[in-house]
């Protein structure tokens, strides 16, 4: 049967009525995946992701007739929106929550949930946020800024964390906004770590650089005709000059380590040969200070993957630690022994010395730079506040680990915990 006129004209508006729909959900899609892949700093692949998924939407068929038509586009084009902008957001690796201009929460993806938990569709984001930034910038972007400027924002709990944190809005039309957080922690630390590096270790060289140049000038001055004088200033110099010489030697081996932590060695370690190595050139040092060196090794093949000279450096530094601040204990044991760290088989090496210990406050910070327990004996023995932080990078390097255990005035155990090939 033909149609009628009116029924072709019924058809045509509701064809209208839905390219124009169409058109103004695409838009809106067009304006979130430029907000989201702007301000998250996404890859490549969320845009793709969204368009595909705004395309097939759009062509999702609609009944024309139903009444009224414009409620029930609305209400579809909101659903459609809504799963658009769920994609977009859980393909952001970073933290990112959207919100309506209540500051009430809509979505939040994955990322959002791990770094503060406790997130859920419908929580007013100003009682989630409390810190006065963050309102700031709730109120800077609902107040019809196009795009906020971006805050610093601070996570105390469950561990320190810093966030730079940004809003946009995602289209006018849409009455919604994004909210991502760009974590800035490893970043900042880095930078504090390297502030930190630099002031000690141009401490560690003003020392001695001074103490030469007080010593050139009585030289030159006062001790000018005095011979005795004159040989006990040279003696003083040398040694500090054998102090720098030493302290830019451990820089220079800390830099090179840092710039390859997760080098993995593809050689093989005999940990029985390396340690006697180790233990004959240290008999001298322990013969001056008075310490015997004991030998504890497990009997069969003690072999690890791993780079012998950084092991040896390892045992070296280790050894040397035990003899010269245990040296009152009169001993020093070194043992080997097989070990099943987290069901994979591998060797615990152990040097303990007899000596005073190290007190409990000082043991998880002993592994930093240029910290000392007791500064003036470490300068005694001739020690940069380097060696353990050494031994640590190239341990990292190794997939290993050290574990240290003290009691005062009973001496202490340094323990390098070793995977096996």
């Amino acid at each position: 049967m033909a149609e009628t006129g009116a029924e072709q004209d019924g058809k045509g508006q509701a064809l209208a009525a839905r390219l124009r729909r169409n058109r103004w959900l695409l838009g809106v899609g067009v304006l979130a995946i430029l907000a989201v892949y702007f301000f998250a700093g996404a890859s490549v692949y969320v845009p793709v992701l969204a368009l595909v998924v705004l395309t097939a939407a759009a062509m999702l068929p609609t009944d024309a007739g139903r009444q009224p038509a414009d409620t029930g586009a609305a209400i579809e084009a909101s659903g459609l929106q809504r799963l658009s902008g769920e994609y977009l957001a859980a393909a952001v690796a970073d933290p990112l929550i959207i919100f309506d201009h209540s500051a009430t929460i809509v979505h939040a993806n994955a990322a959002a949930f791990a770094a503060f938990g406790g997130l859920a569709p419908g929580m007013s984001l100003s009682l989630k946020f409390r810190a006065p930034e963050m309102q700031a910038l709730l109120d800077g972007i609902l107040s019809g800024q196009v795009a906020a400027d971006a805050v610093d924002y601070t996570e105390k709990l469950p561990v320190e964390r810093t966030y730079r944190v940004s809003a946009s809005t995602v289209g006018h039309a849409t009455g919604l906004y994004v909210l991502v957080f760009k974590d800035q922690s490893e970043t900042r630390r880095i930078d504090r770590m390297r502030a930190d590096f630099i002031a000690n270790a141009s401490h560690e060289l003003r020392t001695p650089l001074a103490s030469i140049a007080g010593f050139i000038e009585t030289l030159r001055g006062p001790a000018r005709n005095d011979p005795a004088a004159r040989d006990q200033f040279l003696q003083i110099m040398q040694n500090q000059t054998g102090r720098m010489a030493r302290l830019i030697d451990d820089l220079l081996s800390l830099s090179r380590l840092e710039m390859k932590p997760y080098l993995k060695p593809g050689t093989e370690v005999d940990l029985r040969q390396t340690i006697d190595s180790v233990i004959d050139s240290l008999g001298p040092l322990a013969s001056e200070n008075g310490v015997v060196i004991e030998r504890e090794f497990a009997n069969g093949q003690l072999v690890v993957p791993g780079d012998r000279d950084e092991l040896f450096q390892v045992f070296e530094n280790l050894l040397e630690n035990a003899c010269k601040y245990g040296q009152s204990g009169g001993r020093v044991t070194v043992s080997i022994a097989g070990s099943e760290d987290g069901q994979q088989p591998g060797f615990d090496v152990t040097i303990r010395d007899y000596g005073p210990g190290i007190a409990e406050e000082h043991i998880p910070r002993i592994t930093e730079r240029f910290y000392r327990v007791d500064v003036e004996s470490s300068r005694t023995q001739k020690g940069t506040g380097l060696g353990l932080s050494i031994v640590k990078h190239i341990l990292t390097r190794h997939n290993a680990r050290l574990s240290i255990k003290s009691e005062v005035g009973k001496g202490a155990a340094f323990t390098v915990h070793l995977p096996a090939r």
